[in-house]
């Protein structure tokens, strides 16, 4: 019970922070900017508890922030657009270039997980500017972002909640023994509901969202299969290390990978879903 009062607590906060920011533009670069850092120092914690490996945790973490702000400033057309990825390419360059000269045990094992940490983490979150870009003017502010991150909670309690009634059959079970096929589909079942909903609610307070509501529905689905792939990747990377949390940064939710694991491949997706649209229309 005490476990679950944290976890409920822990939980509101959580959500709370994220809608908060996705309704201000300034709120929404420093707390995930704030977050990149975590996430990155926490998986490059992770990473060097395999054999031979010694990451830079603390340059690694300020190139994935470079990265995040980089990209605000380019979606944003601020002045300085073309000088703002210099930094971030000079710290990662730094970052190769250093494992010539330390003597390292494994190198290559640096070189690869100092890249994932940009390609897995920094970036993924960096691309929430073009999705607060991608958002209308005149709809309610940042909708895109925020509706990905709707999905994912709204996915995450359907699965549970269908799961625990319905399951049995097993997902993936040598990688997450706690997935099912019908919880899966059972929060795909929501998160359709979730989308149509969205879709009739900008529609009739006359928001212009320049999606149908078959492609709301389109972006849902397409959050729940990336999204639950990105669980499953970070669930073989704890089994690989043996770790049962990524972290403890937040009280009864583990760490920072443990909550935005979904995201970081769901995030990527969208963009690409949406500007896959663009194209087509």
């Amino acid at each position: 019970m005490k476990n679950l009062i944290v976890r409920t607590i822990t939980g509101v906060f959580f959500v709370a922070a994220l809608v908060f920011s996705f309704m201000n533009l300034l709120a929404m670069v420093l707390l995930f900017s704030l977050i990149t850092g975590l996430t990155i120092w926490e998986f490059t914690g992770l990473a060097n508890q395999r054999k031979g490996v010694q990451l830079n945790r603390f340059i690694t973490s300020v190139a994935g922030v470079f990265l995040f702000l980089a990209m605000y400033v380019y979606c944003w057309g601020l002045d300085v657009y073309h000088l703002a990825f210099i930094p971030y390419l000079i710290t990662l360059i730094y970052l190769i270039i250093s494992e010539l000269y330390l003597k390292a045990e494994d190198p290559i094992s640096n070189w690869a997980y100092t890249m994932m940490a940009q390609l897995y983490i920094a970036l993924p979150f960096s691309l929430l500017n073009i999705l607060a870009a991608l958002s209308p003017a005149n709809t309610l502010p940042y909708l895109l972002p925020l509706s990905v991150f709707i999905f994912l909670w709204v996915n995450d309690t359907g699965a549970y909640c269908c799961g625990s009634l319905l399951g049995r059959h097993k997902l993936f079970p040598r990688i997450s023994p706690g997935k099912s096929w019908e919880g899966s589909i059972g929060g795909g079942v929501f998160v359709l509901a979730a989308a149509w909903f969205i879709s009739y609610y900008t529609e009739s307070h006359g928001v212009q969202t320049n999606l149908t509501t078959l492609q709301w529905m389109g972006l849902g689905l397409t959050v729940v299969i990336f999204g639950t792939w990105g669980d499953l990747v970070e669930s073989l990377f704890k089994r690989t290390l043996g770790v049962k949390d990524s972290g403890h940064i937040l009280p009864g939710h583990g760490g920072m990978l443990d909550r935005f694991d979904s995201s970081l491949l769901a995030i990527p997706a969208a963009v690409i879903y949406l500007f896959t649209l663009s194209l087509l229309q």
